[in-house]
């Protein structure tokens, strides 16, 4: 019996939107498919006919593009605009979020694009400067240099975790004056391309709607990749997942395709000794740790699993760590439903463990988890449960040290963010946890609030974007030129 498809992922084809040519694809529950156009039909109009064609780019002002993104944040409004609210729905269906928070990753799209913003992520994470023009500089061998900032064609293939991982996309695709292709993510399948209909509905054949295309294929379509992974279209990839996800594209990098890797990260908490001074400061750490665990429902790289808790391991170390286990489950239940909720699709072999856990008071104490909406164990021991990678659908693990260096063994290459209270422990670390791994330090509360004129995963993705050109000027009579040397000998 053939499935009714729950929605339809157009192509958007640097302006133009096209629904025709229909194949079907499951989604990743498996329960619904939903269809979009056969990509084989339509992969080689997706490059540009030449590099050639970007020179419109730059006829643009970055003024220009400043007003352009404006007016594309000012028409990003849920309430009023189709196309996001069309998103939305297939959201719903697509991905493990529930309803409020998928709402909500809509409603905080719009300052995204505002003029300061743009600004500041603009020149914090590549300089102004570089991108209007040719910046001087002059070598101490006296030759003169003129660099700028260009963007590539690039290929992005980003994670389907929420509606902000696309603005994002073309956001940094935009102010780097890159041509841009998306793949949309099969569990978040039409926020980009309801961005970008929205871009040609405020700027219609402006060349930053020409130079954008937005379409599904299945990760690994050989008939798709094989023509349009080629140096001669794309000059880099930028690619959000984990192996299995960007497997299919290291086949294809070489000597002019350039992968940039946003593989997804373990995050940590440590929390000092100064938390465990009063009940009062137990309740305001217990109150921040609930955040970083249950944003989106722990499905971010950045939420905390793992919490490092300075309480000492001794009889009385115990007790003020299980007793922050019992606040910080108080609070993660209290939390609002745009923020967190109980998991739709909770890991049955996450909770068995967690039950096996809770028959063995003597090494963990469990905290809730009898109705799967979440729950904390706190190791009676200095070392984190042995299903510590699984720690999904708000469950995170307290595990007691005596010594902040038995936390450095728990940080490697695999370290995202590590919240830190207080801020005195963590002006202690900054200068030695990177050493093992750690990408980002913040304050307790705020790993999942990440800003975007920042690095993301110790790298600034739209400096690597652009190619940064040289003109270089030698005047013979101030840098000693090679035939002069080869006549002096």
């Amino acid at each position: 019996m053939s499935v009714l498809a729950a929605y339809t992922v157009p192509l958007f084809l640097r302006g133009e939107v096209i629904a025709d040519d229909l194949v079907s694809f499951g989604t990743r529950q498996g329960i619904n498919e939903f269809q979009a156009p056969d990509m084989v039909r339509y992969v080689d109009r997706l490059p540009l006919k030449s590099p050639g064609e970007m020179s419109d780019l730059y006829d643009v002002s970055f003024d220009e593009i400043l007003d352009v993104l404006e007016a594309l944040g000012d028409a990003l409004d849920f309430d009023t605009n189709a196309h996001l609210q069309e998103a939305y729905e297939a959201a719903l269906v697509a991905n493990v979020l529930p309803p409020e928070m998928m709402r909500n990753s809509y409603r905080v799209l719009r300052p995204l694009f505002t003029r300061r913003h743009v600004l500041e992520v603009a020149d914090s994470q590549v300089g102004l400067d570089y991108l209007n023009g040719w910046v001087p500089q002059r070598l101490s061998d006296g030759r003169e240099l003129r660099v700028r900032a260009f963007g590539s064609r690039v290929l992005h293939i980003p994670a389907g975790n929420g509606g902000l991982v696309s603005a994002v996309t073309i956001l940094r695709s935009v102010i780097a004056r890159c041509d841009t292709i998306i793949k949309a993510p099969s569990n978040d399948p039409l926020t980009a391309i309801a961005i970008a209909r929205t871009l040609a509905d405020v700027a219609p054949g402006h060349p930053i709607t020409k130079h954008l295309a937005v379409g599904y294929w299945k990760g690994g379509d050989l008939a798709v990749e094989e023509v349009l992974y080629q140096p001669r279209h794309v000059e880099k990839i930028v690619a959000w997942g984990g192996l299995a996800s960007v497997k299919h594209v290291t086949r294809y990098i070489q000597p002019g395709l350039e992968l940039i890797a946003l593989d997804p990260k373990r995050s940590a908490t440590i929390i000092g000794a100064e938390a465990f001074a009063d009940h009062a400061t137990m309740r305001e750490v217990a109150r921040r740790a609930a955040i970083d665990i249950g944003v989106a429902n722990q499905e971010g790289c950045a939420n905390a699993r793992v919490i490092y808790a300075l309480s000492g391991t001794d009889e009385a170390g115990l007790a003020k760590a299980n007793k922050l286990g019992e606040l910080i489950y108080a609070e993660l239940v209290a939390l609002p439903p745009f923020i967190s909720t109980a998991p739709l699709y909770p890991n049955r072999d996450l909770f068995e463990r967690l039950e096996s856990s809770r028959m063995t008071d003597d090494f963990y104490r469990v905290f809730g988890g009898e109705r799967r909406e979440g729950a904390i164990v706190v190791s009676q021991f200095d070392e984190p449960v042995d299903y510590a990678p699984m720690l999904s659908g708000r469950v995170a693990n307290i595990v007691p040290v005596d010594h902040i260096d038995q936390v450095t063994r728990a940080v490697n290459a695999y370290t995202q963010t590590i919240g830190i209270y207080p801020e005195s422990l963590k002006r202690q670390l900054r200068d030695n946890l990177p050493l093992f791994g750690a990408q980002r330090l913040t304050s307790l509360g705020y790993a999942c609030s990440v800003a975007i004129a920042m690095p993301q995963d110790a790298i600034e993705p739209i400096r690597r974007m652009c190619k940064w050109i040289v003109d270089e000027e030698c005047d013979p009579e101030v840098v000693v030129p090679l035939w002069r040397v080869g006549a002096a000998q």
